[in-house]
């Protein structure tokens, strides 16, 4: 039998996958608490539906995917006040700052600053190593709009970072 068309078991998933889920979960929504449900969620949601699974190698887009929607679904129940309307988001920017040390803190905060269309994307290519072509898949968009969407987050991140670290408290 083929490798990737076995059967996988929930725990197997929840071994291999749940520190990536709690990590995107984390950065989504920047609470600790929230991440742990986010990601208990998507568990439960992946046993519910695990006859999906078609093939194991596509277990890690799938239940970034079903955390995608139960975090957009909560995010929408709520109308989330910490969005930055779209014009206050930058044109491209070459690179982010390499010779800075930034606070975890202050990094969710700028994540929670920027609009969830412009955030998934960052996270899941900074954070969670995905291509541009998972990336594009995951989010139902064109692989240009997902280069478009990371260089336009990459640049508001650069000038809150610059911003921040120009600061007398720092």
């Amino acid at each position: 039998m083929d490798e990737s068309r076995r059967t996988v078991s929930l725990s197997e998933l929840a071994r291999l996958h749940y520190p990536l889920v709690y990590r995107y979960a984390f950065r989504l929504c920047g609470s600790a608490d929230e991440a742990e449900d986010l990601t208990q969620q998507t568990f439960l949601t992946a046993h519910r539906r695990l006859d999906q699974l078609r093939e194991q190698d596509s277990a890690k887009a799938w239940l970034c995917a079903i955390l995608r929607n139960t975090f957009l679904t909560r995010v929408s129940s709520r109308r989330s006040p910490r969005m930055v309307p779209l014009r206050a988001v930058a044109e491209p920017a070459d690179e982010l700052p390499h010779d800075s040390i930034v606070d975890s803190d202050e990094l969710q905060q700028i994540l929670n600053e920027l609009p969830e269309e412009f955030r998934t994307p960052l996270i899941l290519f900074y954070f969670d190593e995905f291509t541009y072509r998972e990336i594009a898949q995951q989010i139902n968009v064109p692989i240009g709009t997902v280069m478009s969407r990371l260089a336009r987050a990459k640049g508001y991140l650069r000038r809150r970072l610059e911003t921040m670290q120009s600061s007398p408290a720092h």
